[in-house]
């Protein structure tokens, strides 16, 4: 088998062992299919000032479907500065607002606060993106829940047309404390992604592909698996 098959074979069964490891201690699995579209957008402060070239800018929104892709349950608005320690490595600390109606349920207003750092690392097959995010979530009342989020992510570029990459990561979340409107602290969700995507310039890239999302309930008693279709805009500035 080709390496680049190899690369994207092992990084998908790792994306699905991760995503279903927990679903054999769930008593009931419910499954849903959607979209989630995602925009984002990165760029340097120096266009404030020279001097703040170090200085990162990150806004984000996504617009999330459920119900077989006919019902909005849910959206998200993101942004955070950052600090680029070097071209690799970056911390950040952002805010982050969660507006969310599940059918059948009251609507929730989630505020989050969190500090992340990012690292990317090229090497000879593609690049690797490390992001761990530490989210401070704002429930219902005054209760708060700390959930840290670590995130893997390869692309690796064709090499007949560089515009095109093959693309997958997984994202854990983990509860660390019990809030009665957040659950019991343990596992919490799981994220795993595997599509294609395409560079129109060095400030432009598009990705489409499969995401599954994992979710367990407050008490670790049952479980919801998403199938999801994924849009997603990143641009540079």
């Amino acid at each position: 088998m080709h390496t680049l098959s190899r690369t994207l074979w092992y990084s998908c069964c790792v994306c699905s062992l991760l995503a279903t490891s927990t679903a054999v201690n769930a008593t009931e699995l419910l499954e849903d299919s959607g979209a989630w579209l995602q925009a984002v957008a990165e760029g340097s402060m120096g266009f404030i000032d020279p001097s703040l070239k170090n200085g990162r800018v990150w806004l984000e929104g996504q617009s999330r479907f459920d119900g077989d892709w006919g019902h909005w349950y849910q959206g998200m608005v993101r942004t955070a500065a950052g600090y680029a320690l070097s071209d690799r490595a970056t911390l950040w600390a952002g805010y982050t607002w969660l507006p969310t109606q599940n059918i059948g349920k009251s609507y929730v207003s989630q505020q989050d606060i969190w500090p992340a750092f990012r690292y990317v690392l090229p090497t000879e097959i593609g690049t690797f993106t490390f992001r761990t995010m530490w989210e401070t979530n704002f429930l219902n009342g005054s209760q708060l829940r700390e959930r840290p989020r670590q995130m893997i992510k390869f692309m690796h570029p064709l090499e007949f047309e560089p515009r095109f990459s093959l693309i997958a990561w997984d994202e854990a979340f983990y509860r660390v404390n019990s809030t009665t409107f957040g659950g019991k602290s343990g596992f919490d969700q799981n994220r795993a992604f595997a599509g294609f995507g395409w560079s129109f310039n060095k400030n432009v890239r598009t990705e489409l592909g499969y995401m599954n999302q994992y979710v367990d309930n407050a008490n670790h008693s049952a479980a919801t698996m998403r199938h999801l279709g994924m849009a997603s805009v990143f641009v540079n500035f």
